[in-house]
């Protein structure tokens, strides 16, 4: 309950500080007067190592469209970015609840968790993520075997040694890499 209502305080105050914004406004506003899509802007502002303007577009998709699984996810996902995990939890499992299968939202809860600590869990987040997935994605494949590897206590790969996790967002269809942690 605590959470809706501070999601929802955050949406009105960005939409009400986005009526004064000019028309060169970095998350969506096009010269030319039509509406850019919020979700995308923030999916190429996280691209580009940009997760506080990310997070500014998505809160802006989330007041326009509605909150959705998209929206919340990726909000989760810019709060990740920015160090912020109790409030990408917060927001991954949200969007969980919306759709149980959905696998970016998945994956990033995972990676939230193994920053947490909470390897156990984060290991059959991952391994849900992986199923739903059907081992399409390599680095949701990858994040599995460092989850695994760290609930075993055996670190065995390179990029384990490195905390090399991976953010992943749909895009049409597709399951892409976000950013590496």
């Amino acid at each position: 309950m605590k959470s809706s209502f501070v999601i929802g305080a955050a949406l009105l105050v960005l939409a009400a500080c986005g009526a004064d914004q000019g028309r060169n406004a970095p998350w969506g506003a096009d010269p030319r007067g039509e509406a850019v899509d919020g979700l995308l802007v923030g999916h190429r502002l996280m691209a580009a190592n940009e997760p506080d303007l990310a997070l500014k577009a998505y809160l802006r998709a989330a007041a326009e469209q509605g909150i959705s699984v998209d929206t919340l996810s990726a909000i989760g996902s810019a709060n990740l970015a920015l160090g912020r995990l109790g409030q990408a939890e917060q927001a991954l499992r949200r969007a969980l609840e919306i759709d149980p299968a959905f696998v970016p939202a998945l994956n990033n809860l995972g990676v939230v968790l193994m920053e947490r600590g909470k390897t156990g869990e984060a290991r059959v987040v991952f391994q849900q993520a992986y199923a739903l997935d059907s081992g399409q994605s390599d680095s949701i494949r990858d994040n599995l075997k460092l989850a695994i590897a760290r609930t075993e206590g055996n670190v065995y790969d390179e990029a384990a040694e490195e905390g090399g996790f991976q953010l992943v967002r749909r895009e049409q269809g597709r399951y892409v890499l976000l950013t590496e942690l």
